[in-house]
C-alpha cells in the first residue's frame, strides 16, 4: 500500500510541477511580448509597471505550485533529510514570494500616484473649460 501511495504522490507532484512550469512559462512569454512592444513602439516607464506586475503574478503562482509539489513529495514517510530540504525550499520560496509581493505593491502604489497626479493635472483644465 505504501508503494502505491509513493507512486501516486510522485504523479501528483509531477502534475503540480508541470502546472508550475506552465505558469512560469506563460508569465515569461507574456512579459517578453509586453517588453518587446514597449521596446519596439517606444513605451514609457509607466507602461512597464503593468508588464512587471503581470510577470510577478505568474512567478508567484509558479512558486506556489512548486512549493505544493514539494509538500506532496514529502508527505509519504519522509525522513529528516527530506524534511530539512523541504524546510529550506519553503523558506527560500517564501522569501522570494515576499520580495515579489513587496515589489508588486510598490509598483501598484507608484501607478496609483501617477494616475492621481494625472487626474490632478487635468481637473483644473477641465474646470476652466466648464466656466
Amino acid at each position: 500500500m505504501e508503494d502505491v501511495l509513493h507512486a501516486l504522490a510522485e504523479y501528483i507532484a509531477l502534475g503540480v510541477n508541470l502546472l508550475a512550469m506552465l505558469a512560469i512559462a506563460c508569465g515569461a512569454i507574456q512579459g517578453a511580448i509586453g517588453l518587446s512592444r514597449l521596446l519596439l513602439f517606444g513605451g514609457t516607464e509607466d507602461e512597464l509597471g503593468p508588464v512587471w506586475l503581470s510577470l510577478g503574478r505568474w512567478l508567484v503562482a509558479g512558486l506556489s505550485f512548486q512549493l505544493a509539489a514539494d509538500i506532496v513529495e514529502t508527505t509519504i514517510a519522509p525522513d529528516w533529510n527530506d524534511i530539512g530540504k523541504l524546510a529550506a525550499i519553503a523558506a527560500l520560496r517564501t522569501l522570494l514570494n515576499f520580495f515579489l509581493d513587496r515589489d508588486m505593491d510598490g509598483l501598484r502604489e507608484r501607478a496609483e500616484r501617477r494616475a492621481k497626479a494625472r487626474l490632478g493635472q487635468r481637473e483644473p483644465a477641465e474646470t476652466q473649460e466648464m466656466s
